[in-house]
Formats: structure tokens, sequence, C-alpha cells
């Protein structure tokens, strides 16, 4: 891991995991330390190794909750993880991994449509009116070279995002605050485009089916009758796989358990000709 940022190391946590982290600078290790008390892995063997090399190489053992530094600028950090499975990385993440304000593909329907948008080695995704950022990040979590742009047009939501991504392991994702489709203007061609949201707006779906590269792979959810109508539309002209989910969940009903269901969404699905 190169530790430009250390959250980069919270997509790597399960126990018994080894990990090299290419410091930044003297603060890495120190700040590597922080994050990994703070998730549970104190107890992790951190081998701080310094000016590998040369006549002050140096070699600093300790554990994350004991490390006290300090450290040369110069330095690589071997990381023995010692701590719980906090998540996985296939698709379909708890929801309450991420902070959120409703606005948030639910679990069974992120892992609905991350398994169609296919995550690849460095492959881009574009998560249009991305919410909480949850299939971005899950998209980034699936491989080190897998690239994503979040584009939300709620401000406070972008911040969430990027708090999210950090949190999760994937602070390199970059989020974009700005209202589709003209925030998609200047992007890079995506591998993939995942629709949560914005799908109303006039050009939206025009611009994310020509915005993709050959091969690519598209996936939109509506839940209104509007957007729903619109995504038949596009089934009958383009084809791919219009599939419509509802998923309930056991829930107490008075003294007994029941089924309470969760609003139903329709998904279409296209990859492109390559």
């Amino acid at each position: 891991i190169r530790a430009g940022d250390v959250h980069a190391v919270l997509r790597e946590l399960a126990p018994g995991r080894r990990v090299l982290v290419l410091s930044a600078d003297e603060t890495t290790p120190a700040g590597l330390a922080a994050l990994l008390v703070e998730h549970g892995y104190g107890a992790s063997r951190m081998t701080v190794l310094g000016d590998l090399g040369g006549r002050a190489e140096s070699r600093l053992d300790s554990t994350a909750a004991s490390y006290a530094g300090p450290a040369p600028r110069l330095n690589i950090v071997a990381v023995e993880l010692d701590g719980p499975l906090p998540a996985g990385w296939t698709a379909g993440l708890p929801d309450d991994a991420y902070h959120h304000d409703g606005q948030l593909t639910k679990r069974d329907l992120r892992a609905s449509a991350l398994a169609r948008l296919a995550p690849a080695p460095g492959q881009l995704l574009w998560d249009v009116g991305a919410g909480a950022g949850s299939v971005g990040i899950e998209w980034m979590r699936a491989h080190p070279s897998c690239r994503a742009i979040a584009v939300e047009a709620d401000q406070t939501r972008a911040q969430r995002i990027s708090g999210n991504a950090g949190k999760l392991g994937v602070p390199a994702l970059r989020v974009v605050n700005g209202r589709a489709p003209d925030a998609l203007a200047d992007l890079p061609a995506p591998d993939a485009v995942f629709i949560g949201g914005g799908l109303s707006r006039p050009g939206v779906l025009d611009v994310c089916l020509s915005g993709l590269r050959p091969g690519g792979r598209l996936v939109a959810h509506a839940v209104t009758f509007e957007t729903e109508t619109q995504l038949a539309a596009a089934y009958a002209e383009h084809g791919g796989e219009l599939t419509r989910i509802q998923v309930e969940h056991a829930a107490p009903l008075g003294s007994f358990t029941g089924w309470k269901p969760a609003r139903a969404v329709t998904q279409w699905a296209l990859t492109v000709s390559a």
C-alpha cells in the first residue's frame, strides 16, 4: 500500500493478514498505528524499517497500541494484522457500514447491481446520483486498481461520501459535487455506470450510455412510476436485462413476526457492444 492516505489500509483489515505500507514520511507510522487502534486492531504487530540500505538503517518493533516512534523520514512499515473482520470484499456490505441520510442503495440491491456492473482491475465506474457513495466504494474495494467517480448534487452528501470512502479503505474515490448530466461533461470515459439517482433529469441516461467505453456496463435503478417507464422504454430500444426486485425482511408484527416489504426497485442492466 502506498500511504498517501493511511486510510487505504482499512480495505485490507483481516485477522492474520500481512501488509507492507510504503510511508509518505516520518509521520505515517504514528498515523497508521492510531488508525489501527481506532478500528480494533491495536494488537497488530508493526515493524518500522528505516533508511533501508543506508548507514542509518534501523528497525523498530511494537504493536499498534504501544507504538511511540520515532521513525526516520524514509521508512516502510510491515504490519501483521490482529483484530476482528470488519467487512469482506464481496459486494453487499451491511447498510450500517455507511453514514447516510436514507439516500443509500440498500445491501441486497447493491449486491445485485455490482454483480452486473462486474468490477474489473483498472476499470473506471461513474456512480451517478451517488447518495452515500456505496456502489462506487464497493466497486473500488473489489480490487486495489479499480477507480470510481461519485457524482452527487447535494453538497452535504458529497462530503459524506468522502468520509465513507476513507472509513472503508478507498480514500482515492473521486467525488464530484455537481448535477448530472452537466457534471459528467468533462469526466474520463467510464467502463461502467451506475445510475442510482437523477434518472428523471433530461439527458442523464443518454449521456451515460454514449459515454461508455466499448464493452461497458450500465445499471440503473428506478423506484417511481415515471422512471420505471423510462427504463422500460430503454429496455425496448436497447435490450439488456429488466428486473423488478422486491425485498422483504422479518420484523415484529404485534407479538409475532411477519414480513416487512421494502419499496420495489426496477433495475435495468445493459452491456454495450465491444
